[in-house]
C-alpha cells in the first residue's frame, strides 16, 4: 500500500517539521512493516515557476514539424521581468493560458539540465513543462496547462503541483486489512503520535452526514444475506463522461500507485484508497430491472471487465438484473455494464462480501483485483452508506453530475464480538508493566468500546477490525502500542535434563566415523521424482518406486518424498565435479518415507482429537526410518610424487559401512548379491544377525551416466534403525595387552563362488580366543590355482593378554582356523 503523506495529512495532524525516516521508523514500531520511502522530485531543482502564454507562433519545420515559437511571462523569476522565450513542440495550449516552466539553471528528473540553448533558429531560454517530465505522469504529448486561478506568473510550481510530495509503502499483513487504505495508515498514525508524539487528532474521512434509507432508490433484492450482509446503491444523472479528472486526484492516484483512466473510475479508486471500501459503478442505462445478489446457478457464464468469459460456480456470488449475471460481487464486474464514454447515468454499489467467498471466488476464477484483495481480507462493514455518499459528492462535483433523490440500503451490519480478558493479561503474557489504565487506554486507542469490571475487561472490537477474535490479539494491540522495543530480554532457565538421548548419541557416533573416515557430510531436499527413479533403474516393481506424493510440491518435477538417498547424495557428486572436484566422497544422515498404503486422517481443529481419531492419524503416518547415504568417486589415496594413488571401489563403500557397524558394536556380515542401482557383479549385501541392512558396492555404468557422475562410483546406503536396533547399550573396547603379537599368515585356495567375507567368519570362529585380528591381504586367479578357483591370503594375529604365547599355541590356533574352512568351503591350504 503506497501512501503519500500529504494525502496522510488530510486525516492527522502530523509534525510538520515531520522526517520521513522517522516516519517509517514509528510506523514500523507500530507494526506497520514499511516496504520502501519514495522521495519523488528530489532532485528536481527550480527555478521551476507559472508562466502565462503571452504569444504563440506555429512554424512549420522542413522536417514536416511544426513547432510554436512562444513567449511566456514569469514575473521577475528570470531576474529582469522581461517575456521569456521558448520554443515548444506542443499545440495543447494558447495565448494566455498559464503554463509550469523551467528557466535556464534548473534540473528535472534524471539529471536533465535546463540551459539557454538555439534551437530551429530561435535561442530558447527554458521549457514549458509536460506532465511525465516532471515525473508526474506518463502524458508526455501535451504540456500541462494550469487552471486560470493556480497562480500569478513566477510563483513556484514545484509546492503548487506537490511535485515533492513524499511517500511511504508498507508491505500489509493479510490480517491488516484496514491499513489497505488511507483511513487505516492515517489511524495508525494518528495512534503512534498522540501516544508517543504528544497528540494528534484524526480525523475519520467516513465520518459524514448521508442522507437516510428510504424507498426510492433503485431497487435491489439480496437473496444471499450471510454472503452480502450490506448493499448500497445511490444513483447519478447528467453525468458528464468526457470531465477531466482533477490534477490532484490524478496526482494522488498516480503517487498510491494507480493510473488514472477517467474520472468515473478514478472517483471510486479514489474513494477505495481513501476509506478501503471498495466501490463499483455500473452504466444505470444498461440495467435491466432490479439489481440482485444470489449463488451463480449451474451453466451461467459472465465476461468480465478484463474480457474474461467465465464459467460460474454454484458458490459464486454474482449480482445480477434481468438480463443475468453482470457481475463477480466484490470481485470484479460484468463488461456489459460497464462505465463506458458514452454513460451519462451511474448506479453506484457499496457493498460488504463474505471474505471467505470472496476469497473462495477469486481463487477459483484466478481473478486478481485491488476490491478483491480488500473485500477477501475484510473490510468495515459501518461504511458503506459513507463510502458511496462520497462517491456521489465527487461525481457530482467533477463530472457535473447530480444525485437522484432515494438511498438505497439493504441489510445490516453484522455486529461486532466482545472479547472478556483479566486486566493484567498483557503485562502477564508480554513480561511488561503495564497497567490496568494503560491496557483500557491503548484498547480505547484502536478502536474498541471498553467496559472494566473488577480484574476483567470487555472489549468490544471495532467494525473495521475482524482480526481481533481472541484475547491474545487484544494483548497484542496493547503490546505494540507500548512499544516491542520494551519488551525485556530475559533467557529462560534450562530445563533439567539427562543429556543426549540414545539415538542421538549413536548418529553423533556415526557421523564422527565417517567424517574421520575423508567422507564429507552434506544435506539435500528430501524430495525425489520419478525420473530420478527411472535414472536408478529401479525394476518396476520395487518397494522404493512406492512413493508418497505431495499435494502442494515445490517442484512439478519432484512432487514426491523420497524413498532412497542416493538421488540427493548423486545430484551433489554431479554438482561439485561440474566445479572441478574430481576427487568427492559425501555421506548423509536422513529419513526417507516408506508409505503406509492408502490410510488418511484429517483430525479436526475445534477440540481435542479422541483416542481413536489419534489412533487413525498414527495408523497414517508413513514410516520414516533413518538411513545412512554414502557415494564417493575419484581418488580414494590422492596421486602424488610418492607414486600411483588409489581410486575408490566397491570394496570402500563396504568398509564405509563396517566401520559405521564397528562403532555401533554390531557385527556386520557381507554377501554378494544383485541389487539395483549397483553393478550386478560388484554388489554387496550387508546383513546383521541374518537381516538385510543395506547395499554397499559400485554404480551401474547407465546410472553413473544418468546422473553424470563419474563412471566407477561407489556407493552404499544402509537403514540405521534397524542398526541401532541391533547395537548394545554399551561398546566396551577391546581389551590391551602389553605381551608380543604371534603372526600367522595363510593362503586358502577355494571355488570362486565363496566370498573372501565368508571364509573370514570362518576363521575367526575357528580361532578362537587367542585371535586378534585377521585381514585379507590378497586374492590370487590364475592357472597355479586352477580354473574355478581363486587364492585369499589372510594374515592372522594371535594374542594373550596373560602371557606371551608359544610357537605351538599360535600354530594350533591357525590350523584350527584352517581346517574349520576346509570342513565349510572346500578350502585348501595354498602351499
Amino acid at each position: 500500500m503506497r501512501a503519500p503523506v500529504s494525502w496522510i495529512r488530510d486525516y492527522v495532524d502530523l509534525p510538520q517539521d515531520l522526517e520521513l525516516s522517522a516516519f517509517a521508523d514509528a510506523m514500523t514500531d507500530l507494526g506497520l512493516k514499511v516496504e520502501s520511502l519514495d522521495r519523488p522530485g528530489h532532485d528536481l531543482t527550480g527555478p521551476l515557476v507559472v508562466g502565462r502564454v503571452l504569444t504563440m507562433e506555429a512554424e512549420p519545420q522542413k522536417n514536416g514539424k511544426t513547432i510554436n515559437w512562444c513567449t511566456v511571462d514569469v514575473g521577475d523569476a528570470n531576474g529582469t521581468g522581461d517575456p521569456q522565450g521558448i520554443v515548444c513542440g506542443a499545440h495543447n495550449f494558447a495565448p494566455g493560458d498559464l503554463v509550469v516552466v523551467v528557466l535556464p539553471g534548473g534540473v528535472l528528473p534524471g539529471g536533465f539540465e535546463i540551459s539557454a540553448r538555439k534551437t530551429y533558429g530561435h535561442v530558447s531560454a527554458g521549457m514549458i513543462c509536460s506532465a511525465s517530465e516532471l515525473g508526474l505522469g506518463e502524458d508526455h504529448d501535451g504540456i500541462i496547462v494550469l487552471p486560470p486561478d493556480a497562480g500569478a506568473p513566477g510563483d513556484d510550481a514545484i509546492g503548487l503541483l506537490h511535485l515533492r510530495d513524499e511517500v511511504v509503502e508498507f508491505e500489509i499483513n493479510p490480517d491488516r486489512a484496514y491499513a489497505l487504505s488511507l483511513r487505516g495508515i492515517a489511524r495508525e498514525a494518528a495512534l503512534e503520535y498522540a501516544v508517543h508524539g504528544g497528540g494528534a487528532s484524526f480525523r475519520d474521512p467516513v465520518a459524514r452526514d448521508v442522507p437516510p434509507a428510504d424507498d426510492a432508490g433503485y431497487p435491489v433484492v439480496v437473496d444471499d444475506p450471510a454472503g452480502c450482509p450490506v448493499f448500497v446503491a445511490r444513483t447519478v444523472t447528467g453525468f458528464d463522461p468526457s470531465a477531466p479528472t482533477p490534477a490532484w486526484m490524478a496526482r494522488r492516484l498516480l503517487r498510491a500507485g494507480m493510473r488514472p483512466i477517467s474520472l468515473a473510475v478514478d472517483v471510486t479508486n479514489y474513494v477505495m484508497l481513501e476509506t478501503g471500501r471498495p466501490i463499483h459503478g455500473y452504466d444505470a442505462d444498461t440495467l435491466q430491472g432490479p439489481v440482485r445478489v444470489r449463488r451463480a446457478e449451474p451453466g451461467e457464464s459472465l465476461t468480465t471487465l478484463d474480457g474474461q468469459r467465465r464459467e460460474l460456480h454454484p458458490e459464486d456470488l454474482v449480482v445480477t438484473d434481468d438480463s443475468g449475471p453482470i457481475g463477480l460481487g466484490g470481485v470484479m464486474g460484468g463488461e456489459s455494464t460497464e462505465i463506458s464514454a458514452s454513460t451519462t447515468r451511474v448506479l453506484v454499489e457499496a457493498a460488504h462480501w463474505d471474505p471467505v467467498a470472496m476469497f473462495r471466488t477469486g481463487r477459483r476464477h484466478r481473478v486478481t483485483s485491488e476490491a478483491g484483495k480488500r473485500n477477501e481480507r475484510g473490510v468495515d462493514p459501518t461504511i458503506c452508506e459513507a463510502a458511496a455518499d462520497r462517491v456521489v459528492e465527487l461525481l457530482t462535483t467533477y463530472g457535473g453530475a447530480t444525485a437522484e433523490p432515494g438511498v438505497t440500503v439493504v441489510g445490516t451490519p453484522p455486529a461486532s464480538p466482545t472479547i472478556t480478558i483479566p486486566v493484567d493479561l498483557p503485562s502477564r503474557i508480554t513480561g511488561m508493566d503495564i497497567d490496568a489504565d494503560t491496557t483500557v487506554q491503548h484498547l480505547t486507542a484502536v478502536g474498541c468500546a471498553v467496559q472494566r469490571e473488577g480484574d476483567r475487561v470487555a472489549a468490544t472490537v471495532p467494525p473495521w477490525r475482524p482480526d481481533l477474535r481472541d484475547p491474545h490479539d487484544l494483548v497484542e494491540e496493547v503490546a505494540r502500542i507500548v512499544g516491542y522495543r520494551n519488551v525485556p530480554s530475559v533467557l529462560p532457565p534450562a530445563p533439567p535434563g539427562r543429556g543426549l538421548t540414545r539415538r542421538q548419541r549413536l548418529r553423533r557416533r556415526v557421523g564422527r566415523t565417517l567424517a574421520g573416515s575423508g567422507f564429507v557430510e552434506v544435506v539435500s531436499f528430501p524430495f525425489v521424482g520419478h525420473a530420478d527413479l527411472d535414472r536408478l533403474q529401479l525394476p518396476a516393481d520395487d518397494p522404493r518406486r512406492t512413493v508418497l506424493t505431495l499435494a502442494n510440491p515445490l517442484s512439478a518435477e519432484e512432487p514426491a518424498m523420497t524413498t532412497t538417498l542416493l538421488p540427493g547424495l548423486l545430484r551433489a557428486v554431479a554438482r561439485n565435479h561440474g566445479r572441478g572436484a574430481d576427487d568427492v566422497a559425501i555421506f548423509e544422515l536422513a529419513t526417507v518415507t516408506e508409505p503406509r498404503g492408502e490410510a488418511t486422517a484429517i483430525l479436526p481443529v475445534d477440540r481435542r482429537p479422541d483416542d481413536d481419531e489419534y489412533a487413525a492419524l498414527v495408523k497414517a503416518v508413513p514410516e520414516q526410518p533413518l538411513h545412512l547415504g554414502v557415494v564417493a568417486v575419484g581418488e580414494q589415496v590422492r596421486s602424488g610424487w610418492w607414486g600411483e594413488g588409489r581410486t575408490f571401489e566397491w570394496s570402500d563403500a563396504v568398509a564405509a559401512v563396517r566401520d559405521v557397524a564397528d562403532v555401533l558394536g554390531v557385527d556386520l556380515q557381507v554377501s554378494a548379491s544383485t541389487h539395483a542401482p549397483w553393478h550386478p557383479g560388484r554388489c554387496a549385501a550387508l546383513l546383521a544377525e541374518g537381516v538385510v541392512v543395506g547395499w554397499a558396492g559400485e554404480l551401474h555404468p547407465r546410472v553413473c551416466a544418468a546422473f553424470d557422475v563419474p563412471s566407477r562410483a561407489v556407493a552404499a546406503e544402509v537403514d540405521l534403525d534397524r542398526l541401532f536396533a541391533l547395537a548394545p547399550e554399551e561398546v566396551r573396547a577391546r581389551g590391551w595387552s602389553h605381551y608380543p603379537v604371534a603372526k600367522e599368515d595363510v593362503a586358502l585356495v577355494v571355488d570362486e563362488g565363496v566370498t573372501a567375507a565368508e571364509v573370514e567368519a570362518t576363521l575367526r570362529e575357528g580361532a578362537g580366543d587367542l585371535l586378534e585380528s585377521v585381514r585379507l591381504f590378497d586374492v590370487y586367479t590364475g592357472a597355479q590355482v586352477g580354473e574355478g578357483k581363486k587364492s585369499l591370503a589372510f594374515a592372522l594375529r594371535f594374542r594373550a593378554t596373560d602371557r606371551t604365547l608359544t610357537e605351538g599355541e599360535a600354530s594350533a590356533a591357525r590350523e584350527d582356523a584352517v581346517a574349520l574352512a576346509g570342513e565349510r568351503h572346500g578350502a585348501i591350504l595354498r602351499s
